[in-house]
């Protein structure tokens, strides 16, 4: 069985290397030090990561316009994703993943527009990552209308589609939603995402989640964040990630202890989220990467 190895965080990684965190998360540095996201790009690389997710899981109209900063919206898409072709080429190997990230706001599912609209919004999203990007990545999505509105707003562009959830840190078998996991099944057979994956929960959770999406005839992939808990009060646009506490005990050996657990459930696809950096992925890398085929 071949694993593909995912990169790790980015948001995190470069509010450490800033030094603050704002409001704008990730999107802060490609206004003020885009070169640190190259930087982050290319640790991930050379710590064995296959796959560059661009740094712009929160370059969306809602968020930017929050902040005055809604023209600015397709320049910033372009240059986060040259960004990760440009690693990838220095690199000399490796994929590029265009990350789209919840629309309203990371785990809080109510907020997202119908999936209609999600839809149009994703849309214009994509056909502008198109030109760099070898697939799309959605990341946290938390509801099945959340699901069905990513897969809605990127068909049709000829890259596959990867669709990853998150789920209740408590309770991995639903999502944060409520609705049960395995509630986003028909979906598969409707829009023919190319993976499914869950993201951006505890790794226990994500334990729980991936059994019941393996055997369903879709590539099922992996990567847990770092937090303690997601904070009531880390509900909109504007809240700051740094009310989210790390965990001190999922090093790099604990993390891909995990990692392999999902493995044995029948995951393909693993690498790390949020404070999960460079260091989890190398051995990741160098646990899996390699496996001989069994």
């Amino acid at each position: 069985m071949s694993i593909t190895i995912l990169d790790g965080g980015m948001g995190q990684e470069l509010i450490a290397r800033a030094g603050r965190a704002t409001s704008l998360w990730s999107v802060q540095a490609l206004l003020d030090s885009p070169e640190i996201v190259r930087q982050v790009h290319d640790e991930y690389f050379a710590a064995g990561a296959q796959i560059a997710t661009t740094n712009t899981y929160s370059v969306l109209p809602d968020r930017l316009l929050h902040h005055g900063l809604a023209e600015k919206l397709a320049e910033l898409l372009q240059l986060a994703c040259q960004q990760a072709v440009d690693a990838r080429d220095a690199h000399g190997s490796g994929l590029v993943a265009g990350s789209l990230g919840p629309q309203g706001f990371s785990y809080q599912p109510d907020k997202c527009p119908p999936a209609d609209e999600a839809a149009e919004t994703y849309y214009n999203i994509c056909k502008i990552q198109k030109e760099y990007v070898d697939n799309y990545l959605f990341e946290t999505m938390s509801s099945v209308n959340q699901a069905r509105g990513a897969l809605m707003g990127s068909a049709g562009f000829g890259r596959p589609v990867w669709l990853s959830l998150s789920v209740d840190d408590k309770d991995g078998t639903k999502l944060r939603s409520g609705e049960d996991l395995t509630d986003v099944l028909p979906l598969f057979s409707e829009y023919k995402p190319a993976a499914v994956l869950v993201n951006c929960s505890v790794p226990e959770a994500v334990t729980t989640a991936v059994p019941l999406l393996t055997n369903k005839g879709i590539p099922v992939g992996a990567y847990a964040n770092g937090f303690v808990n997601i904070a009531d009060a880390f509900d909109q646009v504007g809240a700051t990630v740094d009310m989210l506490e790390a965990r001190k005990d999922l090093g790099p050996e604990a993390y891909a202890d995990f990692a392999q657990k999902w493995v044995d459930a029948g995951a393909t696809i693993i690498g790390g989220c949020c404070e999960v950096g460079p260091a989890h992925i190398a051995l990741l890398a160098q646990r899996f990467s390699e496996r001989p085929n069994d």
